[in-house]
């Protein structure tokens, strides 16, 4: 008799044990999934601006992708892309702004930190903001030293051509990684008329002249953006540097795109060049219905998200 009952005892401590396991493992799994890359990323390694060169050398396309804030990084960076952008485009998606003109230092730095936070193995570059470098070289400096010294990126963005080259020179000459970005510029919006395709025609002359001169003035990298894919290309082919597209077609060495544009959640527009790969806004709808139906009908919070 005390010998089954102790057979039947150890049985229900198994039972139990394995009831806890099966109901931990799921939870544990999303939290290696949000909080510990250990396991998904071994094979990765911290992504450096030699690396991103090299990459260009051995026609390895490079990946880049926004995020602007901590739980985005974690889960952009868990996807194994290259580089992660701090973009301006946060006063549009982010801010709800209907350009990037308004965004401030103090929020650059704000979002730079946040994404910083997520200790990323993408390279983190973060954008200047509109009027950040274009006063003059020292506030330009001081405030690109802002960005790495107080934000935690390893590189800074800076929009512009032939016109701020100037500007790109002296920031890189205090070994401040810059890179480029020109083609459909921004922060240049009401000079471009709106957001417009550039580099058509007779304007094709002054793209590649502007990309060679952002090459020359020591940046390591630059953003191509809604420029003809022929065009991008020959640049590409030109450059000794790693060209990154949005908006450029597929010849360049690289593609970026707006984080909240690839999952469906930027209802402000969606440009021809943005490819959704989720559509998480109904989803995200329906849950917070379902969400509010259940504490209306009082059907949560149950027993078992209460506590004794």
């Amino acid at each position: 008799m005390e010998n089954r009952d102790g057979r039947r005892c150890i049985f229900h401590i198994r039972l139990f044990a394995v009831s806890r396991l099966a109901s931990v493992v799921p939870y544990a799994l999303r939290s290696a999934f949000f909080f510990g890359r250990k396991s998904m990323n071994d094979a990765r390694k911290k992504i450096t601006i030699p690396d991103i060169l090299k990459m260009k050398r051995d026609k390895r396309p490079i990946v880049m992708m926004t995020a602007y804030d901590y739980p985005f990084a974690r889960l952009v960076d868990s996807g194994g892309v290259d580089a992660i952008l701090v973009g301006d485009s946060l006063g549009v998606v982010f801010s709800g702004h209907e350009n990037t003109l308004s965004v401030t230092m103090d929020e650059m730095l704000y979002h730079t930190r946040a994404v910083a936070r997520s200790n990323p193995l993408a390279l983190l570059v973060a954008d200047m903001p509109f009027m950040s470098y274009q006063v003059s070289i020292e506030e330009a400096r001081r405030n690109c030293g802002r960005i790495l010294r107080e934000g935690n990126a390893q590189a800074v963005k800076i929009e512009g051509g032939v016109n701020i080259s100037h500007v790109i020179s002296s920031v890189t000459s205090i070994d401040i990684p810059v890179m480029g970005h020109i083609g459909l510029t921004p922060q240049s919006v009401h000079r471009m008329g709106g957001y417009k395709v550039q580099g058509r025609k007779e304007q094709a002359k002054q793209i590649m002249d502007d990309a060679l001169a952002v090459q020359d003035a020591g940046a390591f990298a630059i953003v191509l953006e809604a420029i003809p894919a022929p065009l991008a290309a020959q640049i590409t082919e030109k450059l000794s540097i790693p060209t990154i597209g949005i908006g450029a077609g597929p010849h360049c060495d690289g593609q970026v795109l707006v984080i909240h544009d690839i999952l469906g959640l930027c209802e402000k527009y969606t440009p021809k060049f943005v490819k959704h790969y989720a559509e998480l806004a109904p989803a995200i709808t329906d849950a917070v219905a379902n969400y509010a139906a259940e504490v209306r009908s009082g059907a949560f919070p149950a027993e078992e998200h209460s506590f004794n």
